[in-house]
């Protein structure tokens, strides 16, 4: 999509990228991530209202330091530095950055010491969040000190006439308390940005998108039956009306009576009169016997294309494929950053074969699971599908750790569908991201009545987490696990064991696979 206004987001490693960029969209600004090797060129095409550069792991002065073209700061464009891009700037600008006497981590009390425009109505005294280990000792010539803290003397800095502009601390983690207002300083005082990035604008851009990319085509849409499939087909059926074709899948990789359900609920509340397609015995069957996890992602990924493009040919003229790939899909499985490596692959990013004859239309490649949802409100989308947790592309077949089958999907689906009801029942659905159990390829003694058993463990994993990039466990209460547990092992013959994953990402994933 074309945006009137955007700001680029240069990475440089650090963990916090991403918050860079959800800061910049609740502000209602478009934001995108580029790595650091960008080219000048590139930035000259996208033309941005500014740059900013984020944090990162390494010294400036390490060998292999991720470094930036020079030309950057004669474009013109505002640039904002957060930690080692402030420390970035200061070394291309013949400034002066030395390893610190203490690595300063964590909380720490930053105080404004000049009127500036970065920190324009910012507390005088309060909390920044630090993670560094040099520190600038002189800033570059023309910059003028702003703020300081006890082991960061420079702690922000600004070059008004070059619209330079560099801080120590990170004020996208919400530990910063003046992080959003300095967000904002920049995005609206600096580089005047107005502000017009809504679900509403965001809406009707995509359909007059859609529209002009499809013309008199067939569209097929997958309809998983997840939030961001959901929210696509009837964004999609705006655009173009009855050249959507909605098509559901059973893998039979769903949960408990899902397909079902769903189906019912498509035709009936969302009128996305769609086809239902049993494929179950052919995913099962290609699935037989397969442990590895990209495998099991790529034969489903492959599987899914060929029913669809098989059901494409009964209609005429159908020439794309809407999916609901995400923002964070992209970043996981396309590496954005110089070094970042692959953490798996996405069931609709990677997993799709090299010659596909339909072309895609993601709407939602540039969105936010929570920006997503927001759409689908914008769209009158009822509740009970915006606030679904996110269910994998691949389905159960990633929640049964090693080989598939239908004995163990039987068995985990029961188990699956107790731990939700539970959630349901004590009001917790909605205060949590995802939440699932997942079948583990061991078997553990146990005894029942009078008899020893050998059976499955079942873990059960749920996550709080804003759009899925990080996650922290949720800390239910003892009783609803023990009530969860004792129900699981009654009720489910195959388990006598259930576990509770205690990880949080990073450095775990939320899936298992």
């Amino acid at each position: 999509m074309q945006h009137t206004e955007i700001i680029l987001i240069i990475d440089f490693g650090s963990q916090f990228t991403q918050l860079i960029t959800r800061r910049i969209r609740e502000a209602n600004v478009y934001s995108e991530i580029f790595p650091h090797t960008i080219s000048i060129e590139k930035i000259k095409q996208l033309n941005p209202k500014g740059i900013i550069f984020s944090g990162g792991p390494m010294s400036v002065y390490d060998n292999d330091a991720p470094d930036i073209d020079e030309e950057i700061f004669n474009l013109g464009i505002p640039i904002l530095g957060i930690c080692y891009g402030l420390q970035l700037i200061s070394k291309k600008l013949n400034g002066k950055v030395e390893k610190a006497a203490d690595r300063e981590y964590g909380r720490t009390e930053c105080e404004v010491i000049s009127q500036s425009v970065i920190m324009k109505n910012v507390k005088t005294k309060s909390i920044v969040w630090m993670s560094h280990g040099d520190n600038v000792t002189e800033p570059p010539k023309g910059f003028q000190v702003v703020a300081s803290s006890n082991h960061s003397p420079v702690c922000a800095i600004e070059n008004t006439e070059r619209q330079i502009y560099g801080v120590q601390f990170h004020p996208e983690v919400h530990h910063t308390e003046e992080g959003a207002k300095i967000i904002k300083n920049f995005l609206f005082e600096i580089c005047k940005c107005k502000g017009e990035w809504t679900p509403e604008n965001f809406i009707s851009k995509s359909i007059e998108e859609i529209k002009q990319k499809v013309g008199s085509a067939n569209v097929i849409c997958a309809l998983s039956g997840g939030v961001d499939s959901t929210v696509a087909a009837v964004l999609v059926k705006k655009a173009i009306g009855e050249q959507l074709i909605c098509i559901h899948i059973d893998t039979g990789l769903m949960r408990k009576n899902e397909s079902k359900e769903i189906s019912e609920l498509f035709n009936a509340k969302l009128n996305l009169n769609h086809i239902h397609i049993d494929a179950s015995e052919i995913f099962l069957s290609r699935l037989k016997g397969v442990e590895d996890p990209e495998q099991k992602r790529k034969i489903i990924g492959n599987t899914f294309i060929e029913v669809f493009e098989s059901e494409a040919k009964k209609f005429e003229n159908v020439k794309f494929l809407v999916q609901g790939t995400l923002y964070p899909d992209v970043i996981e499985s396309v590496s954005v950053k110089g070094a970042s490596v692959t953490i798996k692959t996405h069931h609709n990013v990677g997993g799709l074969p090299d010659k596909m004859n339909l072309k895609l239309i993601e709407p939602f490649r540039e969105l936010f699971k929570d920006e997503v949802r927001n759409v689908g409100r914008a769209l009158n989308i009822p509740s009970e599908f915006i606030e679904r947790h996110p269910f994998p592309g691949p389905g159960l077949a990633v929640r049964i750790l090693g080989a598939v089958d239908k004995e163990k999907l039987d068995i985990l689906r029961e188990a699956d569908d107790i731990f939700i009801r539970a959630i349901k029942k004590n009001n917790l659905y909605n205060k949590i991201w995802q939440a699932f159990a997942v079948l583990l390829p061991v078997q553990s003694v146990g005894v029942m009545g009078d008899s020893r058993t050998y059976e499955f463990v079942l873990a059960l994993r749920a996550v709080t987490s804003v759009d899925g990039m990080t996650a922290d466990w949720y800390p239910f209460e003892h009783d609803f696990l023990a009530e969860v547990s004792n129900k699981v092992i009654n009720k489910v013959r195959g388990i006598n064991r259930v576990v509770y994953d205690i990880s949080s990402k990073p450095p775990a994933t939320i899936e298992w696979e």
